[in-house]
Formats: C-alpha cells, sequence, structure tokens
C-alpha cells in the first residue's frame, strides 16, 4: 500500500505506540492472570462450599473457563468497532470495563457470608472480564503494528505482547507479596484492589497515543465495512479457524504449565505453590527479553520457522516437564515451568502480533485477528479443568499427553499457514498490500 495523506498524518513514533499498547497490555494481563491464580490456590474454599478439595479447585477452574467463553464475544466487539471506530477506542473502553470488574471481585462476599450469591456474583464478574480481556489483544497489537515500519513489524509487534508476562510477573509478585504482608481473605483480595491504580495509569498512558495510520487511512479513502465481523464470519472463517489451531500450543500449554501446574503440585502432595509461583515469575521475567529476540528473529527469518521452534518444543516437553515437576525438587519445579514458558510460550506467542495480522486486510484486520485470538480462548480457558480432570482419571499422565496433543494440533495447522514476513515474500506482504495472504 503507498502511504496515503491520511496514513502519514496519523503516524507516531513506533517506540512509543508499541511501549504505551505493552503497558495497558500487562495493565489488562495483571487482572485477567490474578483470577487465575486465585482460582487455582483460594476461590475452591472461598467461594464453594465442598470439603472435598479436588471438587473446589474443579468449581473454581469452571468460573474460570466463563472468562474465556464470553472473551469471543469481546473479541467480536472489539473487531467489529476496532475496523469501524478505530482500534485506539475500543482500547480505552477495554481498559475500563476490565479495571471495574477486576476492582469488585476484591470487595465481593464469600460464601460463608452469603451463601450461593456469592459464586453467582463472581461468575457475572468474571463475564465482564472476559469481555474486555476479549477486546484487549487485537486493538494493542495492530496499534504496534500498524505503526511500524513494513520489515520490523516483527519486532515492534512482539513489543505489546510482553505486557502477558509482565502482567503474569506483576500477578504472581502480587500474591507472593501479599502472602507475606496479610493474612485471611485480604491475601486474595489486596491484588484485585490494586487493579484501580494500575487501569488509571493504563488510561493515562493509552490517551497520549495517535490512532493507527491503517485506521486514519481507510476512513480518508472511505473503505469503512458496515458489518466487518460479519463479513470475516462470511468469508474469511477459514483464516479463523486456522488462527485458533495455531493458538492452542501456545494458550493451552500456558495454562496447564501455570494455572493447573498451582493446584498440580498441592493435589499431587509435591511441594507448595509458592514454588510454581517462583517458576512463572522468572519464566516471565525471561520472557520479558525472548519476545523481542523471536519477534525480531522472525523479520530476518519468517514467522513460521519461529514458531515451529515453540510448536515442536511443546511436543517434546510434556513429558519431561512433568517428570521434572513429579521429583518434587524445587529447583526442578521451578526449571519446568520456566522452560515451559520460555521455549513452549514464547516463540509462538512472539509472532502472533504480526503473522496473525498479516493474514488480512487492514478494512477487516481487527475483526479478523480478534476472532480467531479469542475463539482459541474458549478452549484454553477450559483446559485447566480438563488437565485436572484427566489428573484424576490417568494420574500425570493425562494432563501431560494433553501438552503433547496441543502442541501437534498447532504445529499441523502451521501447515496451511502463509508465511508473511516481508524478509521471505518481498517488500509487498499482506499487511501492506491491503489483500488476504495467499497459502505457500
Amino acid at each position: 500500500m503507498t502511504p496515503t495523506a491520511g496514513s502519514v498524518a496519523g503516524k507516531d513514533d513506533p517506540k512509543k505506540v508499541s511501549v504505551a499498547s505493552m503497558i495497558g497490555t500487562a495493565v489488562e494481563s495483571y487482572d485477567f492472570f490474578i483470577y487465575g491464580t486465585a482460582a487455582a490456590a483460594y476461590f475452591g474454599t472461598v467461594f464453594f462450599h465442598t470439603d472435598n478439595a479436588l471438587i473446589g479447585v474443579l468449581a473454581s477452574f469452571a468460573t474460570l473457563a466463563i472468562g474465556f467463553v464470553f472473551r469471543p464475544l469481546g473479541g467480536y466487539l472489539a473487531g467489529h468497532y476496532g475496523d469501524r471506530l478505530g482500534r485506539k477506542r475500543v482500547l480505552m473502553w477495554s481498559l475500563i470495563v476490565m479495571g471495574v470488574a477486576t476492582v469488585l471481585v476484591g470487595v465481593l462476599p464469600t460464601y460463608a457470608q452469603v451463601g450461593v450469591l456469592a459464586p453467582i456474583l463472581l461468575v457475572v464478574l468474571r463475564i465482564a472480564q472476559g469481555i474486555g480481556f476479549g477486546a484487549e489483544w487485537s486493538g494493542a497489537v495492530l496499534m504496534a503494528v500498524e505503526h511500524a515500519p513494513e520489515r520490523r513489524r516483527g519486532f515492534f509487534g512482539a513489543v505489546p505482547q510482553i505486557g502477558i508476562p509482565a502482567g503474569l510477573l506483576l500477578a504472581n509478585g502480587a500474591f507472593l507479596l501479599s502472602e507475606q504482608m496479610f493474612t485471611g481473605d485480604w491475601v486474595w483480595r489486596a491484588p484485585f484492589l490494586a487493579s484501580a491504580v494500575m487501569v488509571g495509569v493504563g488510561m493515562f498512558i493509552r490517551m497520549r497515543v495517535a490512532e493507527s495510520p491503517e485506521f486514519d487511512a481507510m476512513k480518508a479513502s472511505g473503505e469503512i465495512r458496515k458489518t466487518p465481523a460479519l463479513d470475516v464470519l462470511r468469508n474469511d472463517w477459514r483464516i479463523v479457524l486456522r488462527i485458533v489451531g495455531l493458538r492452542l500450543a501456545e494458550t493451552g500449554g500456558y495454562y496447564i504449565t501455570t494455572s493447573f501446574m498451582l493446584s498440580y503440585v498441592v493435589l499431587a502432595s509435591l511441594t507448595d505453590r509458592t514454588t510454581v509461583l517462583i517458576g512463572t515469575l522468572v519464566g516471565s521475567a525471561l520472557g520479558l527479553v525472548s519476545h523481542l529476540a523471536f519477534g525480531a528473529l522472525s523479520d530476518r527469518i519468517g514467522r513460521k520457522p519461529v514458531f515451529l521452534f515453540g510448536s515442536v518444543f511443546t511436543i517434546l516437553f510434556g513429558v519431561p516437564m512433568f517428570l521434572l515437576v513429579n521429583t518434587g525438587a524445587a529447583i526442578a519445579v521451578v526449571v519446568a515451568v520456566a522452560l515451559g514458558l520460555l521455549f513452549s510460550h514464547d516463540p509462538i506467542f512472539a509472532v502472533e502480533a504480526s503473522w496473525f495480522s498479516e493474514q488480512f486486510p487492514r478494512d477487516v484486520r481487527s475483526s479478523g485477528i480478534s476472532l480467531g485470538y479469542n475463539a482459541a480462548a474458549v478452549v484454553a480457558g477450559l483446559l485447566p479443568f480438563v488437565a485436572t480432570a484427566l489428573y484424576g482419571l490417568l494420574g500425570w499422565y493425562g494432563p501431560a499427553g494433553l501438552f503433547v496433543l496441543l502442541g501437534i494440533i498447532s504445529t499441523w495447522a502451521s501447515r496451511f499457514a502463509a508465511e508473511t514476513a516481508p524478509a521471505r515474500v518481498g517488500p509487498s506482504a499482506p499487511a501492506t498490500a491491503g489483500a488476504p495472504a495467499q497459502v505457500r
């Protein structure tokens, strides 16, 4: 695409935009991930009336899954309005919805106080969280990718992705700190209440960046569609399903490595949850660097080779990861969790922003990537529940096999996805040309 006056006028510093997107994503990720930690460690006894630890964890993970079920609705709304009203506007509203829901979880009454009303209110707020988080990702990565130079979309697209490990780092760090500072219900309430400050910071930063130049160019040339999300479902549903398959190793493997593992080490009497949290913190800290490295590498050698490194590693690491955790040794557990995040999750997640964006023309890009990304989240949200049930039936072999299966599915799906990095396909990759990618 030749830059138009509209696109140039809206151009902002790519570094500024990508960092702003990253900070906002970190805030929303913090909000979403503290729920996963609280669900694994506290909510089974706080909000559900049962003396069976396994049943309590299953019920808690069921509410965790509800947030994922509603993420496609947030993704649909974000995609539709992101293509019609602008990427920036959707980002602001998603942050508000997510922040309000998270703070309210922090003040919920428990089952002991109000009975069955407690889990009902928890589910309602989890639905709001799911809608808010579902609306977040597409706008954040498109702001970064569409402001970036053509041959550095992989790198700048990976910057907002750092917000995910940063949010996880903040979430787990908040719980570790809270456990040292508070007792009783305040241990889990404090991290939720702290979200109010973080959302205010995120709002301030996001207000200071310009709208996507691609969207400004669309407005200037009259390319805005009336029903972009519906158009994607009618015409590009195969690409959406492909993205779902591509994401499973990354997002599903992630929740097995983190949320499920928090419960597994306790249910199997291996070690305490703190050891898993430390491993998650180590892996997340490494992710602050690895995402940038993998994103930059994808600009040089292509999106698909970097992706395949992560998906194949997922296949190979499923059994060794559980063998390490099963030793119960703190260092082995930390290494297993950190390696799972570093080499299974990070290579895949780093390239998703640029690779998925390059699969769609700009007038439906927000809708396309948002629908595919969040549809995969529905499956991922069920996996801690499924992994726990498989553990109850088959022991550790069940969740280990599930981890491997996710890697196989994503590796298979990559066979049908086009390579789109300009370094591999020439100077006019789909995201620049404004036309859908063709399978090569």
